[in-house]
């Protein structure tokens, strides 16, 4: 006999490791976000890495819960769009934390602030946006969520046109230059990776309303 209760049992499952993948996502972008206010600290880096570990861990157990699970309260396509999503998050945060410590002092004395504050937002959004899933009949406080991430995203892309066109007015010399406009890069994609996660978690909510 088919179990209601087993159904939901089974959503909150994936919910919950959809949840976990979210606060490892949020963790490692925090991490980053402290080895560029302290470059050299390599503690900060082995604490992203284990970060990612965990992350891959949480991806690698829903996929082996999908095989496991005739029944899911999202569709399956949906769940697994979702926990790439969420994957590609800390993998950015990697990126970006190699290329911090590779790049060593041709960042001194620049000021990355204001990017921190916007992948903080962006991840903040997504954390909420996946917890918000619990309850999709709520969709004004879904779109809230979906707003501030879009507006970050939207001041990012401002910003690093701002940003850009001060690198290519010759402030700085051409090694230099290309250096912190590759950081620049690498800190604007994982706004754009939580941006592309919203979407995904939209387009779920959109669907199943």
């Amino acid at each position: 006999m088919f179990s209601l209760q087993k159904f939901f049992s089974k959503g909150d499952r994936f919910q919950g490791l959809l949840e976990a993948a979210a606060e490892e996502s949020r963790e490692s972008v925090r991490l980053v976000i402290e080895l560029m206010k302290s470059p050299r600290n390599t503690r900060n880096r082995d604490d992203l890495i284990l970060s990612r570990r965990k992350e891959k861990k949480i991806s690698d157990q829903i996929s082996n819960e999908l095989v496991k699970t005739f029944i899911t309260g999202l569709e399956r396509e949906d769940i697994e769009a979702l926990a790439r999503g969420l994957f590609r998050i800390p993998k950015a945060a990697e990126k970006l934390a190699e290329r911090l410590l590779m790049a060593g002092p041709h960042l001194d004395g620049i000021d990355f602030s204001k990017q921190a504050d916007m992948m903080s937002k962006a991840t903040e959004a997504i954390h909420d946006m996946i917890k918000q899933l619990r309850d999709m009949e709520d969709m004004e406080k879904m779109k809230t969520y979906n707003d501030r991430l879009q507006l970050v995203e939207v001041e990012a892309d401002k910003y690093m046109n701002e940003l850009l066109r001060d690198l290519y007015g010759g402030k700085y010399d051409a090694i230099r230059a290309i250096v912190i406009r590759d950081v620049y890069e690498l800190m604007e994609k994982i706004v754009d990776r939580c941006h592309d996660t919203g979407n995904i978690v939209m387009h779920i909510v959109l669907k199943n309303s």
